[in-house]
Formats: C-alpha cells, sequence, structure tokens
C-alpha cells in the first residue's frame, strides 16, 4: 500500500509540474536538440547545432570509436564559439592530417576517465579544500574550483578558464558538461 501512495504521489507530482519539466530532469537541451541518456556521447554530439567545430575534430583525429566505448567518461565540451576564439588558424591547422596527433591530444585532454556528475565534482572541490585536480585521458591536469557559490570552472594547464554552461548532459557511456573555451594542455 506504502508504493502505491508513493507512485500516486510521484505521477501526481509529474502532473502537478508538467511533462515538459519532468523530461528536462533526464533529457537536456544542447545546440537546440534534446541529448538523451540512452545515447551515447558522439549519438548525441552528432545532433548539437553547437558542437559541430568539436564533432569534425573528434572524427579527424580518429576518435569516434573511443567516444562511442564503454566509458564511462566525463567529457568538457568546447562549443563552436569556444573553437572560433582560439588565434585565427589554429582550428584550420589542427585539423591537417598531419597534426592528427596533436589533435588528439587537444580533444582528449577535454576527456575524464569516470562519470563525474556536478554534485562529484563539487565535492571533490570541497574536499580539496577550494580546488581539485583531474587526470585527464591525454595524461594532462585539469583544475575544478567555484566561481562564486556553486558555478563550477576548469582551469587548463595554461592558466585558462572555463565555465561551464551546461552541466550534467548524461550519456549512456558518460557524461557531458559544455565549456566555452577550449582548454590547452602544455
Amino acid at each position: 500500500m506504502k508504493t502505491m501512495l508513493a507512485t500516486l504521489a510521484l505521477v501526481g507530482a509529474i502532473l502537478a509540474i508538467g511533462p515538459a519539466t519532468a523530461l528536462a530532469k533526464t533529457e537536456v537541451m544542447v545546440g537546440g536538440e534534446l541529448m538523451y541518456p540512452s545515447k551515447d556521447i558522439i549519438d548525441n554530439a552528432v545532433h548539437s547545432a553547437d558542437h559541430t567545430t568539436l564533432v569534425a575534430a573528434v572524427k579527424a583525429a580518429g576518435l569516434v570509436e573511443t567516444l562511442k566505448g564503454k566509458g564511462p567518461f566525463t567529457v568538457f565540451a568546447p562549443t563552436n564559439d569556444a573553437f572560433e576564439n582560439l588565434p585565427s588558424g589554429t582550428v584550420e591547422s589542427l585539423l591537417k592530417p598531419e597534426n592528427k596527433p596533436m589533435l588528439a591530444k587537444v580533444l582528449t585532454y577535454h576527456v575524464v576517465s569516470g562519470k563525474l556528475s556536478t554534485v562529484d565534482l563539487r565535492k571533490m572541490i570541497k574536499a580539496g579544500g577550494g580546488q581539485a585536480m583531474l587526470k585527464t585521458v591525454s595524461g594532462g591536469a585539469l583544475w575544478i574550483m567555484l566561481n562564486g557559490e556553486s558555478n563550477v570552472v576548469i582551469k587548463d594547464e595554461a592558466g585558462n578558464v572555463a565555465h561551464i554552461s551546461t552541466y550534467d548532459v548524461n550519456q549512456s557511456n558518460g557524461v557531458i558538461h559544455v565549456i566555452d573555451r577550449v582548454a590547452l594542455p602544455k
């Protein structure tokens, strides 16, 4: 009886807040498209109008199969605007076949093994006394900290700070956090 009452209360709560709000709890809009937790990182990213440069770079670097893999991965995904804010010619240069190793290094610098939600990131920051270091798949380091009371920011090895604009975009093989700057390794 208690289980039935709890189920009815949950259904009532969903009806009260509306199905669109209930949907937003599991599916997030990124680049004008819904991101489905049942799809992998690549299958979702290819539909985001805000990540066409990132997707092209992942393809050029030969990382599609890796990011379609089991994971789990945490991806800090720079937007098209973030790539456009790099010095002139940088993206074009990185996309050249002869620069594939450097492109792969830059892209895997945005990936951390494991699935780290915003809650996880905040716990790590608190445990680290205000900041925490993340080891990236490329072997580099990113530092996370709070900007104000609740906004997580990421500092790269070059000292640049990226802000997370969309948190916790859950995927079948990890999570994406959308960032406003391309992180650069040393």
